[in-house]
């Protein structure tokens, strides 16, 4: 509008700008509603039509206002502001529609990854998920922590594939993890608990392919008293341990198969065992982690990032990690990321 009313005056009566006010309707739809689009639509009809008739304008005579092309412009534009008016009506019930949508993904994610415990015992946690689409908050990433009269259990998985048979195998899991964590006392029999419970939904939903689906998997258990953290991985990125001096993988290479594959291998969880002192942090993530390409195509360096940092406590250490992947890829995930983390306090 400020340019029209710069330019009108000083262009030749043949070239009269004032009919780009016809497009102004349309450019209003995309961020007004439909009363403020017919509005606007009416604001551009009038103001074409002063323009048409005053005379300070390029030498035209009120006898514009009339002339044939801007009774064609403004005719123009009450079409255009009769559909821009028909846009942003549309527009709104979509922003709705979707406000809704990620409304209920928000409360399942929220049945489905409950908060963690900030803290249990002498044991701080903190969690994050990240997902790789702004539209679906929900995916087939799990987290979890169930204090215990074992200890505290701890787990962080990621199913094969996406959708909702992927929320489905991650719901089954989660379910079969926090009931069986309080009863079995060793934690392979927990794994195989997991597992058992997996197949058995698998065999209640005839015609899919959840009994195909598999979880890559990291199973903890943290002892304060003892001072030692028990690990059983199941395919999944090894933790890593932090320490003052240290930040390093726990990875002996003795990786048990994924959820839902060990019947078919046949080889026994491996446990493995290390020292949790006061002051240690466990790190559990997904895949998505360590995936995160930046736009070159390298590959996130999780452990030099973490070494490099420091020790930080659990919160500041989640949100730099968070802040990192997305400066990292330029907001370009493609994976959904989840991450636990698990610090002992000191004495």
């Amino acid at each position: 509008m400020v340019g029209v009313l710069v330019l009108e005056p000083i262009t030749p009566v043949r070239w009269p700008v004032s009919f780009v006010l016809i497009a102004l309707p349309l450019v209003a739809a995309f961020a007004h509603g439909p009363a403020v689009v017919a509005l606007t639509t009416v604001f551009a009809i009038v103001f074409l039509g002063i323009l048409a008739g005053t005379p300070c304008c390029a030498g035209r005579e009120v006898g514009y206002l009339w002339e044939r092309h801007y009774v064609a412009a403004y005719i123009c534009t009450a079409l255009v502001g009769t559909l821009g008016t028909i846009l942003a009506a549309h527009r709104i019930r979509r922003e709705r529609t979707l406000a809704d949508v990620r409304f209920v993904a928000e409360m399942a994610q929220r049945v489905l990854l409950r908060p963690v415990p900030r803290r249990i015992g002498d044991l701080v946690l903190e969690s994050f998920y990240l997902s790789a689409s702004a539209e679906a908050r929900i995916g087939g990433d799990l987290y979890e922590a169930v204090p215990t009269v074992h200890g505290v259990r701890l787990l962080i998985g990621d199913v094969r594939g996406k959708g909702l048979l992927a929320v489905e195998t991650a719901a089954t899991l989660l379910g079969a993890f926090r009931e069986a964590a309080h009863d079995e006392p060793d934690l392979p029999a927990l794994v195989g608990r997991v597992e058992t419970s997996m197949s058995r939904r698998a065999e209640q939903i005839p015609g899919s392919d959840l009994s195909e689906r598999f979880v890559t998997a990291v199973f903890a258990e943290v002892h304060a008293d003892e001072q030692a953290v028990r690990v059983v991985n199941c395919g999944h990125p090894p933790p890593l341990l932090i320490r003052a001096e240290e930040v390093r993988e726990l990875d002996l290479g003795q990786s048990s198969p994924p959820l839902n594959l060990g019947v078919l291998v046949g080889e026994p969880y491996h446990v493995e065992t290390y020292a949790f002192r006061p002051g240690d942090q466990l790190l559990l993530y997904t895949d998505g982690v360590t995936e995160t390409r930046a736009p070159d195509g390298s590959f996130y360096p999780l452990v030099e990032r973490v070494r490099a940092w420091g020790p930080l406590p659990p919160r500041q250490l989640l949100e730099r990690l968070h802040h990192d992947l997305l400066a990292y890829s330029e907001h370009g995930l493609h994976d959904d990321t989840a991450a636990l983390t698990a610090c002992l306090l000191p004495d």
